[in-house]
């Protein structure tokens, strides 16, 4: 009992004890629990605050809409309602057109444009009573549904134009450089494609059809010695045969004036689409520079270089990300050369041994150069002895030594060029541009060197036609009398037009050049990229994980789209085509074949084989300057073919101006055939104002009269 009584005292003492803890404990969890409750409550307030306040906002934006909205039939508004309509429909109509340029966030944006949207349809109508409503509302579903259909023509119209979709997917991968060099070759097939055109239907078909056909006189007949190897692979590859005796060449066409029950003028249609072709590509051009001279900036590279390349350098068009992290790269490191450019502008280095290396690389490429000008001299000479002797007689690469030769130089030398510019240690935008001048020049250079090496064999050609005249004067002479009696009284004689002699025509050998130079170049280009770039790929995709290093950082790895040079390429090769297109009226349509393979080719080379550059450039100033190098060209490759046909007399039995002293003679015949007396002396007079009456036919300005 003792026991029990000292535990219960024990426990009471606890007790007292612990009362003033457990009485804490108490006011620690009550306080707890109301601060807990007011939070809840200052948030309950807090949201019901936000929510009252965007129920005013939306009240103030949107004014009277519930009140309107009730309203389903417009007929019953009053006036002062329907007043307050159009206000609000004007209202909504100006949201939408600024609702862009505002700071909300984008779901807002879209909630709101959404609503004015369906406001705007749903009581636009309602501004006029009966018929007027009908009317309105039908002018502006009207509105609407062709506003909708501009839209979707200007779709349409974008999916129609080739290649587009082609060409944007190029350019969102690497960038815009590589796709202007698409869009240039775009551009230069809808040019070819006008060409051919021009020259198909008012040339080629007109003579097929009209003309004479094939076997009725000698200029249209395979001669009698060449007949059996006429068809043979080789001799049509060479463009000889059947082909060299048919539409695609100057010599078959015939000098009759008037073909046909048409009475089409063959003759003056061939000179004036020659002249034509020439004349639209100079229109084009010059006007393709100017329009893009007024769409680019205005801005250059010497002021404010900092902030243009702040503000302009980056390339919107980029969405693969490979390129545009290269882009990044390429900014990053133009700023440093900005930089470092200002930094050591004020230093000066080795100058005497920067002299010295600069002098030695120039000489190196003019020694470059000069070589492959003789190379091609000396092949093109050593091909006219080939054909002295036959060219049956010789190889395959004899018989294509001059095109294969300069397909090659047109490869090597460029990359010749490139090693050679190491020396010179210049700024990387001004290498290009050396290396861009050395190849223009290297490309005119091989073929004015061409062009001075067919004027011999052209000369040559006339020596030998003045053989062939005096031959073929004495041929009939000798026919006639041993076949024809002295009563005779029919016709003198009758042979057959592939036993005729025939002169060299001159025209017709500088067009099968030109065609086998195009022919040549295709082929090389095509060889190039399956080599260069398709088997390179495959190589380094197939071969990296089994190889002693890793072949995509290191040697070979991927090639990179040359633009330069391949825009050198098309412009060139479309100089050949101006060039030779007057001697071979095939060439335009050959070039249009061309570019179409071209197109999808390179496009697939591009896209399987090819990886964006290390450093991506933008194509803000490109056009132009392709355009300027187009216009260059087109000016140089026009003036061989205007000498010829200002000096040089045509042949006296093949093409459509045989017979007459100079090809622009067509021109005065027309005038004397188809005017009036005083107008064709009128022009004469005005054409020519130093000319003398007793000269035959009227010479060009400029053209000296050798006594």
């Amino acid at each position: 009992g003792k026991r029990r009584k000292a535990s219960r005292s024990r426990e009471r003492e606890e007790e007292v004890q612990a009362r003033p803890d457990k009485r804490e404990r108490e006011r620690r969890r009550r306080a707890k629990s109301d601060r807990e409750t007011g939070g809840r409550q200052r948030d309950e307030e807090g949201k019901a605050k936000i929510k009252s306040e965007q129920e005013t906002s939306e009240q103030e934006d949107n004014g009277e809409e519930d009140n309107e909205e009730k309203e389903v039939r417009p007929e019953s508004l009053t006036p002062e309602e329907l007043e307050r309509l159009k206000e609000a429909v004007d209202d909504r109509k100006k949201l939408i057109q600024v609702l862009r340029g505002k700071p909300w966030p984008m779901k807002k944006k879209l909630v709101t444009l959404r609503e004015s949207q369906q406001f705007v349809e749903k009581y636009e109508g309602a501004l006029g009573k009966g018929k007027g409503r009908k009317l309105y509302v039908y002018k502006v579903m009207m509105t609407k549904k062709w506003m909708k259909f501009q839209r979707d023509f200007e779709n349409f119209r974008t999916a129609c134009i080739p290649w587009e979709m082609k060409i944007k997917e190029i350019e969102s991968h690497f960038g815009s450089s590589v796709a202007s060099y698409f869009i240039f070759l775009r551009w230069m097939y809808g040019i070819n494609m006008i060409l051919f055109g021009l020259t198909f239907g008012l040339v080629m078909v007109p003579e097929a059809l009209m003309g004479r056909p094939y076997g009725s006189i000698p200029r249209k007949t395979v001669p009698r010695a060449e007949e059996a190897s006429a068809m043979d692979f080789a001799v049509l590859w060479d463009f000889g045969g059947y082909a060299q005796y048919s539409v695609l060449f100057y010599g078959y066409y015939n000098n009759q004036r008037a073909i046909g029950w048409l009475k089409f003028r063959m003759p003056l249609s061939y000179f004036l689409v020659g002249v034509g072709t020439v004349a639209y590509s100079y229109m084009v051009v010059i006007r393709t520079m100017a329009r893009n001279a007024n769409e680019s900036g205005v801005g250059d590279d010497n002021s404010f270089n900092f902030s243009w390349k702040v503000f302009t350098s980056w390339d919107y068009l980029i969405g693969n990300p490979e390129t545009a992290d290269n882009k990044f790269a390429s900014i990053t490191t133009s700023f440093k050369e900005a930089i470092l450019e200002e930094q050591e502008s004020c230093k000066d280095d080795n100058i005497h041994l920067t002299r010295f290396l600069r002098v030695l690389a120039n000489f190196l490429v003019l020694c470059c150069l000069a070589g492959s000008g003789y190379l091609i001299y000396f092949v093109v000479r050593r091909s006219q002895k080939f054909a002295l002797d036959g060219l049956e007689n010789h190889t395959w690469w004899e018989r294509n030594e001059v095109n294969m030769v300069m397909s090659l130089l047109g490869m090597f030398c460029p990359m010749l060029f490139d090693v050679i510019s190491a020396l010179e240690n210049y700024h990387p935008r001004v290498a290009l541009q050396w290396q861009l001048g050395r190849i223009f020049a290297l490309f005119l250079g091989n073929l004015y060197t061409f062009i001075i090496a067919l004027m011999d064999e052209i000369n040559l050609k006339r020596e030998e036609e003045n053989i062939v005249k005096f031959n073929i004067t004495t041929w009939e002479a000798s026919f006639y009398n041993g076949t024809v009696s002295e009563n005779s009284t029919g016709l003198p004689f009758t042979v057959q037009p592939a036993d005729v002699p025939r002169g060299p025509c001159w025209e017709t050998m500088v067009g099968q050049e030109f065609v086998r130079l195009i022919i040549s170049d295709t082929m090389t280009t095509y060889i190039t990229l399956l080599i260069g770039d398709f088997l390179r790929a495959v190589f380094v995709r197939f071969l990296n994980h089994c190889w002693c290093w890793d072949l995509e950082a290191g040697f070979p790895s991927y090639s990179e789209f040359d633009v330069s040079g391949n825009v050198l390429g098309l412009i060139f090769n479309q100089g050949m085509i101006w060039m030779g297109a007057f001697y071979a009226p095939c060439l335009p349509a050959l070039n249009v074949l061309r570019l179409h393979v071209s197109m999808y080719l390179q496009c697939w080379a591009v896209m399987c084989c090819n990886v964006p550059q290390e450093r991506v450039f933008k194509a803000s100033g490109s056009n132009n300057f392709y355009m300027a190098m187009l216009l260059v060209i087109l000016f140089l490759s026009t003036l061989p073919a205007i000498y010829t046909i200002v000096t040089i007399p045509p042949s006296f039995d093949c093409g459509p101006f045989s017979g007459k002293k100079r090809m622009f003679d067509v021109i005065q015949e027309t005038l004397e055939s188809d005017f009036p007396a005083w107008f064709s002396k009128v022009f004469s007079y005005a054409s020519n104002p130093g000319l003398s009456k007793n000269t035959p036919y009227p010479l060009p300005l400029g053209t000296a009269i050798v006594v």
